[in-house]
């Protein structure tokens, strides 16, 4: 791509810190262990008026035969292939080291120009130090900078926007629909959208908790056009071990709360299990979108009704928001998995209905008469006028005498006869009774 910046380095140099400096976010996870980031990540910067992208990748280990540094090796070399300016990360106040070599090989075979980064200046001490990396040879000047208080990045950018193409860049699709894929951990979040992109765009493993950041990733092929965002796999509380996927719960729950809706994976061998149901109701109360994903759904022995019997059991655990799409699918054999994202579609499209005033009131209104709520105290509940509100989901006001004395179970009842007539499948609706 014309406008994209791949950040590399080895581990702990600060990309991520880089990252987050130049997008203005703190949307990659920074922690002094090596190995956090693990996925690339992408993330749109600005600088003197020129919009560009920039990927913040894991950091370069060579001879591991660990699976995520071997993936993270990868997710690097493919970050080198995509990007059309290399910025290349390294510590001023340790130096030159094997590493940082390897990694400046990578980048003369990859031909791609770069601009040579020497972080944690944080003193004119440590900027006297970032000579040395013109050994590496690079065609580049050594620029001192510290991307935790954002000393010399000026000129670090000023030089990184010189070498962008002069055509225009694409720039941020504004106003697509926007997908998370949740679930709990190796349910086959990352397998899915690396099956729909036909690329190894996220890293696998059978290792829970691969994913630590969300990833965002631009579909647009078999008529799609949306965002999907890869998530951390959330997990029980209780069973948050350690600060980085504390992090990583917390960007998971962001990106519940900014997506159009949200395409919940679960393991069809073990069917919906608590978590599973806890992340249903976090989707559901945040007035998300909402599609079930069964998954792995080749791994099981079927009949004739294996399906419905499990739809049954899915449908009863969801109860009583039972109106959401559920699609059997497999990552493996890629069945149902356009089918998937058309259910998904279908959910941005409905969540996004308007129904005008006059015909919601000539339809509720003689429901309402015919069943009026119960009454309360002895007192009676007079519904007069009904109106949707705008916002980004359903929602419906309703303006009576008496709003306090509405109950649940009413409420249910009004929302089953909404559902019934219009489609609201895997929409979230919120009904309001307010005082005429």
């Amino acid at each position: 791509m014309k406008d994209l910046v791949a950040i590399v380095g080895r581990p702990n140099v600060g990309k991520s810190t880089l990252f987050n400096r130049l997008t203005e976010s703190r949307d990659a996870i920074t922690d002094p262990t090596s190995g956090t980031t693990r996925d690339r990540k992408y993330g749109w910067a600005e600088w003197i008026g020129r919009a560009f992208q920039v990927i913040d990748t894991g950091g370069w280990i060579r001879n591991s035969d660990d699976a995520f540094e071997v993936a993270i090796r990868r997710q690097v070399e493919l970050s080198l292939q995509e990007a059309a300016i290399v910025l290349f990360v390294v510590d001023a106040q340790t130096g030159v080291t094997d590493i940082d070599e390897d990694i400046a090989r990578l980048i003369r075979k990859a031909q791609k120009p770069v601009v040579l980064m020497a972080n944690k200046v944080d003193t004119p001490a440590h900027e006297v130090n970032a000579h040395e990396f013109y050994n590496l040879g690079l065609d580049s000047e050594v620029f001192p900078v510290s991307a935790s208080n954002g000393h010399g990045t000026g000129e670090m950018l000023d030089a990184l926007v010189a070498l962008l193409p002069d055509e225009e860049n694409d720039g941020r699709v504004e106003g697509i629909p926007r997908f998370a894929i949740v679930g709990r951990p190796n349910v086959g979040k990352s397998t899915l959208i690396n099956t729909l992109l036909g690329e190894e765009r996220n890293i696998v493993t059978d290792i829970a908790g691969t994913t630590r950041d969300s990833v965002h990733t631009r579909f647009n092929l078999y008529g799609f056009d949306v965002e999907l965002v890869d998530t951390a796999g959330l997990r029980k509380r209780k069973q948050v071990e350690d600060q980085l996927e504390f992090y990583s719960t917390l960007r998971t729950m962001k990106s519940i709360d900014e997506s159009d809706v949200c395409m919940l994976l679960i393991d069809a061998q073990q069917g919906m299990e608590r978590q599973d149901l806890h992340i249903f109701w976090q989707v559901a109360q945040s007035y998300r979108g909402i599609v079930i994903l069964v998954n792995k759904w080749d791994m099981i022995e079927k009949d004739h009704s294996t399906m419905m019997k499990m739809e049954e059991a899915i449908r009863e655990r969801i109860s009583p928001f039972v109106d959401v799409p559920i699609v059997f699918t497999s990552n493996t054999t890629k069945q149902r998995i356009l089918k998937a994202f058309e259910a998904a579609m279908t959910v941005y499209q409905n969540r996004g209905q308007k129904v005008p005033t006059s015909e919601l009131n000539d339809f509720l209104l003689p429901i309402i008469e015919n069943q009026p709520p119960p009454m309360y105290k002895g007192k009676m509940v007079r519904i007069k006028y009904i109106t949707q509100i705008p916002s980004q989901t359903p929602s419906f006001a309703f303006y009576c005498n008496l709003p306090q004395y509405v109950k649940a179970p009413y409420m249910r009842f009004l929302e089953n006869h909404l559902r019934d007539r219009y489609d609201f499948s895997g929409v979230s609706l919120r009904l309001f009774f307010r005082k005429k």
